[in-house]
């Protein structure tokens, strides 16, 4: 192993291995921590985690643990992937993840970058941007879980931390490598232990990570990760992920709010059988998980979709009526029994929207350990469990996606273009 990351959801740690598979390193995903050794030909794992939105002491304890595994298992780099939307409340749970591994690796400082500019993130004087609106106007800031209420990331993490957090800004980064290097050095001795870094395009993130070649410690989005494996000599088209798709039925899990799945969910339920999960009918038991069942057997070979995205306005009231947490965690359920009780009756291909929901249906597989497939959309790929069922998969953040997402990404799942 050359790099070792862990994402702190799902949807995440899969958008950054699709990001180092496409550049050529031959990547898998695991699960959670896995019990055993990485696999022996792989340059670079990525660990899922499910720590975004938990209390920030076990966020850091799973930080770690995932840092330690990485490290026993040879990672020469240690790459720590959050939110391009740089999801957070203000008390972490980033800064006290960067901080703790920080300390561990006892590495000088670490780059923050939650740019992306290929799904239209970009990061200018410190500011967040999601296309041409700041991040706090973006539709982030009605966030059930983590409203950015503030776009400014240097403000925000500080925050978070009591380490000193600094600016790395374009101008710097659009000067090259050297200078990167040089404005990070400098950074180190005004002790700056988080320095923020502007970047609005890929050759800025490739910049970048020719820049922090010799670094311990990264932190950052997908994005950053687009120049890394050149630092090992790797080159892009070089891997071979280990895909073939997957025959059966297909079922879309849908739990995310954001605006770009709901018009996901618009448009599938067009012309797919569907049924929407209300957050009334799970709190008081009036929804039957059984004629859930019924349905999905009903409609095997139609792709059936199963979803609670909802308008923000009708998600806020029903967590107003029923708490947001508690809210959240039965709907979480409700959907990972759904996908273990998929699989059982023979479903294979399973996708997911949303990194909540995301989270609940990967963590019925296990620490299971997946291969890197095809591209569906930027920062989404096709994933398939080697070893084990022939089970293929798809974890999709609530942002992400093209309008026609959901019956592209059934057919990637079978192996088909």
């Amino acid at each position: 192993m050359l790099l070792g990351a862990f994402g702190d959801d799902f949807t995440g740690a899969s958008d950054l291995a699709n990001t180092l598979a496409r550049a050529g390193m031959r990547t898998s995903l695991t699960l959670g921590i896995p019990a055993g050794p990485a696999p022996a030909d792989d340059e670079a794992v990525v660990v899922a985690l499910k720590s975004r939105s938990i209390d920030p002491a076990e966020a850091v304890r799973l930080s770690l643990s995932a840092t330690a595994w990485l490290k026993a298992n040879g990672a020469r780099q240690i790459l720590f992937k959050y939110c391009s939307t740089f999801d957070s409340t203000p008390s972490g749970n980033i800064g006290p993840v960067a901080e703790a591994v920080l300390a561990v690796l006892d590495a000088p400082l670490a780059l923050v970058c939650p740019a992306f500019p290929g799904t239209g993130r970009t990061l200018y004087q410190g500011h967040l941007f999601v296309h041409d609106r700041l991040l706090s106007e973006s539709g982030m800031e009605r966030h059930p879980l983590t409203p950015m209420t503030d776009p400014d990331i240097r403000r925000w993490l500080q925050r978070q931390t009591p380490l000193k957090v600094g600016h790395l800004p374009h101008a710097a980064v659009r000067a090259g490598a050297s200078s990167i290097r040089t404005a990070l050095a400098e950074a180190a001795g005004r002790g700056e232990r988080l320095v923020v870094a502007d970047a609005t395009s890929n050759d800025d993130l490739i910049a970048l990570g020719t820049g922090i070649r010799d670094h311990a410690f990264i932190t950052g989005a997908s994005g950053i990760a687009m120049g890394l494996p050149a630092n090992y000599g790797i080159a892009a088209g070089r891997a071979s992920p280990i895909f073939a798709g997957a025959e059966g039925p297909a079922l879309i899990l849908s739990g995310s709010c954001s605006q770009a799945t709901r018009q996901q969910v618009g448009l599938y339920a067009q012309d797919h059988p569907h049924i929407a999960i209300e957050a009334d009918a799970v709190m008081d038991g009036s929804l039957k998980f059984g004629a859930l069942l019924d349905f999905l057997e009903a409609h095997r070979d139609a792709a059936p979709m199963l979803y609670s995205s909802a308008d923000p306005e009708v998600v806020a009231a029903a967590q107003a009526r029923h708490g947001r947490q508690a809210l959240a965690e039965r709907i979480e359920s409700l959907f990972a029994e759904l996908a273990r009780a998929a699989i059982e009756r023979g479903f294979t291909r399973i996708v997911a929207a949303g990194g909540e929901t995301s989270g609940a249906v990967a963590g019925t597989l296990g620490n299971a350990v997946l291969a890197i497939g095809p591209e569906i959309d930027p920062g989404v790929p096709a994933l398939q469990l080697r070893g084990g069922k022939p089970v293929a998969i798809a974890l999709k953040s609530g942002n992400f996606g093209a309008p026609d997402f959901f019956a592209k990404a059934v057919a990637r799942l079978a192996g088909k273009a």
